[in-house]
């Protein structure tokens, strides 16, 4: 039964990350953004230009899908994130994202390196943990799963960062056949006269429309409701095996429900955060008033604590929003370089439990 759960929500994660109707930013909606790009392609991605180009791409860009249209792209909104800044005026978004600078064929090389990082220590620890625990140990399977759930999420986060590829990416409308945009650009003595616009990320990636995007956001949505689900399996499923049963039901229902509106009514960024927010919330409540009642019986429980207190704290930092520091370290690589070290830490607390819950098993089974 629980196989088939997990394919019928593989399935539908995949069929989830469709490509849906492109959204563009402040930046991507410039008329002279959209007139370079234009006359970029025109002057490079067809012809002997072409062949030019492919002949001296590195063979790395080639095989990580960059196109002469993507160099296009990355040309013209350095261009006018030159002239934004010339005018004094605030950095855009472009395609929902920051400006980043790009390392080899890394588009977000912090974010993507610190999502590798994260995913390689969960696989370390997980390593670690099955050399560790006997499979006999009570929590053996939930915490097994939960590290995989983790693995898939990082795993895209890393894709997610690195690269859209041409395979994923859904070609914007040509600007002609789009109401034309306001002109936002303007000459002027002072440089350009931009309005001001909302910048914030549930603002700019209200529409996410890349595969990888989607399954970054429906696979931490599904870590976190995991979270929920290892927290209840410790604190009461060892108890009451039926109520565990009725509450993974439940959680899979709600991510099959959250990912079927996502995906199949609208994209909101907001609801989104909100009901990740909402369960990480019931997730930190619900593991420190366990930690706090079982800290003199168990010392190892402070692992626990440390580490879903640190991940609140840093989860703040998604509400920070600004243009990237040396146009590499945002907010959000700031927030997945500090869950490296926590990975570790709450590996470390499953593995000191799930031996504690085994030994003590073994010790009534002894009395018995």
């Amino acid at each position: 039964m629980a196989a088939r759960a997990a394919l019928l929500l593989l399935l539908l994660l995949m069929a989830a990350a469709a490509p849906g109707p492109a959204q563009g930013s402040q930046g991507d909606r410039e008329p002279l953004y959209r007139e370079c790009l234009s006359r970029c392609e025109r002057q490079n991605c067809s012809g002997a230009a072409l062949r030019h180009f492919r002949a001296r791409q590195p063979l790395y860009m080639g095989l990580t899908g960059w196109t002469c249209r993507d160099e296009c792209k990355y040309e013209c909104m350095w261009l006018t994130v030159r002239l934004y800044q010339q005018g004094g005026h605030r950095v855009p978004q472009f395609h929902g994202k920051w400006p980043f600078s790009r390392f080899l064929f890394f588009q977000e090389p912090a974010s993507a390196f610190a999502s590798f990082l994260n995913g390689l220590a969960s696989l370390v620890m997980l390593l670690r943990y099955r050399a560790a625990v006997p499979p006999a140990a009570p929590t053996y399977p939930t915490c097994v799963a939960f590290a995989w759930v983790s693995l898939n999420a990082w795993f895209w986060s890393t894709v997610f960062h690195t690269r859209d590829t041409a395979l994923t990416e859904v070609r914007e409308r040509h600007p002609r056949s789009v109401p034309k945009p306001p002109r936002v650009l303007q000459p002027h003595l002072g440089g350009v006269r931009p309005p001001p616009t909302p910048t914030s990320r549930a603002a700019s990636a209200a529409q996410p429309s890349q595969i990888p995007q989607k399954l970054d956001y429906f696979c931490a949505s599904a870590v976190v409701l995991h979270s929920v689900y290892l927290c209840c399996v410790r604190t009461l499923g060892l108890q009451r095996p039926a109520l565990i049963s009725i509450f993974r039901a439940f959680l899979l229902l709600f991510l099959a429900g959250h990912i079927s509106y996502l995906s199949l009514v609208r994209f909101d960024y907001g609801y989104n955060l909100v009901a990740n927010a909402a369960a990480g919330m019931l997730t930190v409540a619900w593991w420190l008033r366990w930690c706090l009642r079982q800290g003199r019986r168990l010392p190892h429980v402070w692992k626990c604590a440390a580490a879903v207190l640190l991940l609140q704290a840093l989860a703040l930092l998604e509400l920070l929003d600004f243009p990237p520091l040396l146009w590499v370290l945002d907010a959000h690589a700031l927030w997945h370089i500090g869950t490296i070290p926590l990975n570790v830490l709450f590996y470390s607390f499953l593995m000191d439990d799930s031996l504690y819950l085994l030994k003590a098993n073994s010790d009534l089974f002894k009395v018995d």
